[in-house]
């Protein structure tokens, strides 16, 4: 038997504008951390780029590392995780049996992932989220606490294992030394700027790695948000929310101070070079993670900010169509397919091309949403999930 209560129908055939906003705001985070990697092949290589070693660019880096990475990826699986209840609320409406429906779903969700990893860019999170979709489709049905329990035990081991690596294992033994990383991501950044097969090919070339980070780190932190976020949408936690909660300032106080610790050490420990900096990041991400969902949730709340929702939740709204587009442009801008900028994009003109592809972003899918109802990519994939057409 599941805790979970009878769907409120009417409050959940509505959009929740919350969590659209927030899952905008997911997306420019991911955006910022996912620009570096389709910049150059450095920091998949876990080398800086000499040819950027300004303190203005190390600041930039640090930046990132610290107030960016691991935090929107927990944000955007949550999100998921809350959404999947929608799902379920929305197959019950209309009359149709759950299961065959998000089993769709998550094949539909991995062939997309599997055009996005070959043909735009590697560093793919559908795949990814269509398998680990599996496994919360096979625990729909557990109780809250269940669930929360799971998450936790995921986490535990996740770091446990995080511990283990770092107190016992030689990470320079099956890692390459720093000379030959640089020689690495220099011939690789210049390969980023051949033809669309020599593209294509690279890209294919990183699925071990893909698969081993997302089997070691990414799934498993996936799985634990995907079940939070679960008994969110359960217990209507974006419902009626009014920014003024005694709650949402109790989060703001504790996960910055923790939260923003953790970020700096792990960038000033090295970030993902260091499993010590790793681990202290995996711990206190979801903390910052939440904080950030505290205050933005408080701004939007706000008479005099309240704009900040209305300019992120179209964003959110066709979040996979701009999740896709984010890695085209990265395709068009830095390699042979486009204007071949790989390696020539400093650290800082990277976070304010950030900002810049998001504010288009933001202009374009408020366009798009006057005269439709959901974004190219939201269309094929609903299509294909409920089998029928979907109304204009």
């Amino acid at each position: 038997m599941t805790s979970r209560t009878a769907p409120n129908t009417t409050t959940l055939s509505t959009r929740v504008h919350d969590v659209d906003a927030l899952r905008g705001f997911a997306l420019l985070g991911i955006l910022a951390v996912n620009i570096t990697f389709m910049a150059s092949a450095y920091p998949g290589n876990l080398v800086d780029d000499p040819s950027f070693a300004s303190p203005l660019d190390d600041a930039a880096r640090f930046m990132v590392a610290a107030l960016f990475s691991m935090k929107f990826y927990l944000l955007f699986s949550f999100l998921f995780g809350y959404s999947f209840v929608l799902q379920m609320d929305a197959a019950e409406r209309a009359g149709t049996a759950f299961v065959p429906r998000m089993l769709r779903r998550a094949v539909g969700l991995f062939v997309l992932g599997a055009a996005h990893i070959a043909l735009l860019y590697s560093g793919d999170v559908l795949t990814t989220y269509a398998v680990v979709c599996l496994v919360l489709l096979a625990m729909h049905r557990v109780r809250d606490t269940t669930a929360m329990r799971t998450a936790g035990a995921i986490y535990a081991v996740v770091v446990t294992s995080l511990l283990v690596s770092a107190l016992f294992l030689d990470s320079s033994a099956f890692t390459p030394g720093h000379s030959e990383a640089l020689s690495s991501a220099a011939a690789q950044t210049q390969a980023m700027l051949g033809s669309p097969a020599d593209i294509i090919s690279q890209h294919i070339s990183g699925l071990g790695l893909l698969v081993l980070q997302a089997a070691s780190l990414q799934g498993p932190t996936a799985l634990a948000m995907f079940l939070l976020g679960m008994v969110a949408a359960r217990r209507r936690l974006f419902v009626n929310i009014d920014g003024h909660e005694p709650a949402l300032r109790t989060i703001q106080r504790i996960g910055f101070p923790i939260g923003l610790g953790g970020g700096i050490a792990y960038a000033a420990m090295g970030a993902d070079t260091n499993t010590w900096a790793t681990t202290i990041s995996v711990v206190t991400a979801p903390l910052l993670t939440a904080a950030y969902v505290a205050t933005l949730l408080r701004i939007m709340h706000s008479p005099k900010t309240a704009w900040v929702r209305t300019a992120l939740a179209p964003v959110g709204r066709v979040a996979l169509t701009n999740y896709l587009a984010q890695s085209a442009v990265g395709l068009l801008l830095f390699t042979g397919v486009g204007l071949g900028l790989a390696g020539q994009v400093s650290p800082p003109l990277l976070l304010a091309l950030t900002v810049v592809v998001f504010a288009a972003q933001a202009a374009v899918s408020a366009w798009w949403l006057k005269s439709h109802r959901y974004g190219p990519a939201e269309y094929a994939l609903r299509w294909f999930t409920t089998w029928r057409r979907p109304g204009h």
